[in-house]
C-alpha cells in the first residue's frame, strides 16, 4: 500500500486470490482478520431483536446505503421480526482510494416518500462521519417521524464529525478494512469475513 492511501497493481496482484479464500489463506496472503464470521453473524442477530423490541408496533423504513451495506442489511432484516420496509441509497466519498476524500455526493436517492415514517440508516462503516451526518441532515429535511442510525463498524479515531449512531455493531481501530460487503475497488466484498488490509 502506498502512502497516499491508494492500492498500486503490485498490491493487488498480491490480494486478488483471497477473494474466494479462507481466513487462513488470506492471514497467509498478507490480511488480517478484525471480525470472523462467526462474531459478525452472532452480533447481527443481537442488533436485529434490539430494533424488533425498540420498534415494536411501528413499521419502519430501512434505508441501505450502497453499496457497502447490502449484506449487512440482507442479515440484519432476516433478524427484525416485525414488518419493515427497504429502500436504497447510493453515497461516494471514496473512489478507489482506502481514504475517504471528505466531499459526500449522493449518486442513487430513496425511490419512496418517507414522510412521517420512522427511518432507520443501515450503514457498513462509520470512519470520519461526515457521510451519516450528511445523510441525517438530508433525510431529516423531508419530514420523516423519526431518522436513527444502525452501523456495523465504528471507528473511534480520526472523526470529523461526532456521529450519534443508536445501533452499533463493532469499534474497530483505524485501519482499511474489506469483508462482508466492504470492498477495495469493488474487490472483496464476498469474504464472509472482515479483514484489515496491511501496510507494506
Amino acid at each position: 500500500m502506498h502512502k497516499d492511501g491508494k492500492i498500486g497493481q503490485r498490491d493487488l496482484l498480491g490480494l486478488e486470490l483471497v477473494e474466494a479464500m479462507s481466513p487462513q489463506a488470506a492471514v497467509d496472503a498478507g490480511l488480517k482478520i478484525v471480525l470472523t464470521g462467526d462474531q459478525i453473524q452472532q452480533r447481527v442477530a443481537e442488533l436485529g431483536r434490539r430494533i424488533s423490541r425498540d420498534y415494536a408496533g411501528r413499521k419502519p423504513v430501512l434505508v441501505g446505503i450502497l453499496k457497502g451495506a447490502f449484506v449487512f442489511m440482507a442479515d440484519l432484516c432476516r433478524h427484525i421480526d416485525i414488518p419493515v420496509a427497504f429502500d436504497f441509497m447510493a453515497v461516494s466519498s471514496y473512489g478507489a482510494a482506502t481514504k475517504s476524500s471528505g466531499i459526500v455526493r449522493i449518486t442513487k436517492d430513496l425511490d419512496a416518500d418517507i414522510t412521517g415514517k420512522d427511518v432507520i440508516i443501515v450503514e457498513d462503516i462509520v470512519s470520519s462521519g461526515l457521510t451519516l451526518t450528511y445523510l441525517q441532515r438530508v433525510l431529516q429535511a423531508r419530514s420523516p417521524a423519526s431518522v436513527e442510525m444502525c452501523a456495523l463498524l465504528l471507528k473511534q479515531e480520526h472523526r470529523v464529525k461526532e456521529v450519534n449512531a443508536k445501533y452499533v455493531g463493532f469499534e474497530i481501530p483505524d485501519v482499511f478494512v474489506v469483508g462482508y460487503g466492504l470492498d477495495l475497488a469493488e474487490r472483496f466484498r464476498n469474504l464472509p469475513y472482515i479483514a484489515a488490509l496491511q501496510e507494506t
